[in-house]
């Protein structure tokens, strides 16, 4: 059996610890899986081990995702020590350190910081005020939106490098291009859209009340493909929206980066504050804890039994889904979705939204994925005959001298 590589690893330093209150929070209830911890925080001796482990993988390029909670709770000079330790164990390796954070706390201090080290901050930042602040609230019930928008502005006036996170709810997914237009015209040109839906917990079997339904998430998927089209310029997007672009992969017949659409899970692992390791931040539940990094190095972890049969549970589709035009393209969807409140023979809970949206975006991502087939055949056509297409004019490659045309035609 051959053994995964580990490319990547998503971290909860300070567990599900949060300065925030948000209604539809999936990871707040995580506390509950560490009662004696008041103060959830990863020690440096536990920051330490994993950073060696990661570092010592044979992978050149390795990918750090900082989660919560809130990562920044746990102070810059843990984040600075922890860039000491990559520098330390890297051997050379290229690291990508991405954090996720709900923008609070960040000031200049950690905007020099991430951009010295090239930090990707991936901001929540669900869109204009009304819509951010209908569900995004402090502790008190107050509004974080002024906030956050004014530590979003500094993050791009320092080059900082930001992505919006925005939450699709049953709100939210109503304004399109509110949110579409409030997130270009404020510089964050690179964005994400995540449909939320949790389990209602006084009905285990519905969803939550502010999930999104599966037809007002195809209404919003079919506008923002429409808004991100139109401001194409010479054929090529102008905003980037990872859900498309991961689609893109697809239509392409190649690995998309958003493991949503992939045809199997477990291609990473979450480790929390304590050095507990997980199969995916959406199931850090005691079945799939899969050990400790103070106990067991995180690539045995990775290839463990319990970590092969979550990455099984992708494809366990419903027969429903396997008679499906689209299921190429989706691949079913994420498994949460299948799981916190599927349809009827479990499928995704999205399932009708990516139906609606694929019938409408096939055509045009068929004619972007030929479109570019077509500049890259161009590019090599001009790399092999810098002066012209073969023909009336242009010599043999054969090296004869002879017109193309009058001898052999050979192309080399």
């Amino acid at each position: 059996m051959d053994q995964k590589p580990l490319h990547s690893v998503l971290v909860k330093p300070a567990g599900a610890d949060c300065n925030m209150a948000c209604a539809y929070c999936f990871y707040r209830d995580k506390n509950d899986l560490y009662p004696k911890r008041e103060n959830p925080r990863m020690s440096e001796e536990v920051l330490a081990a994993l950073i060696k482990q990661v570092m010592s993988q044979p992978e050149q390029e390795i990918s750090i995702g900082w989660q919560g909670g809130e990562p920044t709770l746990m102070g810059l000079p843990f984040f600075s020590k922890a860039v000491d330790l990559e520098k330390r164990y890297g051997n050379g390796k290229i690291v990508g350190n991405g954090l996720q954070t709900n923008g609070l706390l960040l000031d200049k201090k950690w905007a020099t910081f991430f951009t010295e080290y090239n930090f990707l901050i991936g901001l929540s930042l669900d869109g204009p005020e009304h819509i951010h602040d209908h569900y995004r609230r402090m502790s008190g019930g107050k509004g974080s939106w002024t906030k956050v928008r004014d530590q979003a502005m500094l993050m791009l006036d320092e080059g900082v490098a930001v992505n919006a996170l925005s939450v699709v709810t049953d709100y939210s997914a109503r304004f399109p291009d509110e949110i579409y237009g409030f997130l270009k015209e404020s510089g964050l040109t690179y964005m994400q859209f995540i449909p939320c839906v949790e389990t209602d917990p006084n009905n285990p079997g519905q969803g939550a009340s502010f999930s999104a339904t599966a037809e007002q998430y195809g209404f919003f998927l079919n506008r923002i493909f429409d808004l991100w089209r139109a401001d194409f310029v010479n054929g090529r997007p102008t905003t980037s929206i990872r859900y498309f672009e991961s689609l893109m992969y697809a239509y392409a017949a190649l690995s998309p980066p958003d493991c949503t659409l992939g045809k199997e899970c477990g291609s990473y692992t979450v480790v929390e504050h304590t050095g507990d390791v997980y199969s995916c931040d959406f199931f850090v539940e005691p079945r799939w804890k899969l050990g400790n990094i103070m106990e067991t190095d995180l690539l045995s972890l990775l290839n463990s039994p319990r970590q092969r049969a979550f990455g099984k549970l992708k494809s366990e589709y419903p027969e429903t889904c396997r008679a499906c035009e689209w299921l190429e393209k989706c691949q079913g969807g994420c498994v949460k979705d299948r799981i916190r409140d599927p349809r009827d023979g479990g499928l995704n809970h999205f399932c009708a939204g990516f139906k609606r949206f694929l019938a409408h975006a096939d055509i045009h991502f068929r004619r972007l994925i030929a479109a570019h087939r077509s500049q890259q055949e161009a590019m090599e056509r001009t790399a092999l005959f810098p002066q012209g297409k073969p023909g009336r004019n242009t010599s043999c490659a054969c090296g004869s001298g002879r017109k193309f045309k009058k001898c052999c035609g050979k192309f080399v």
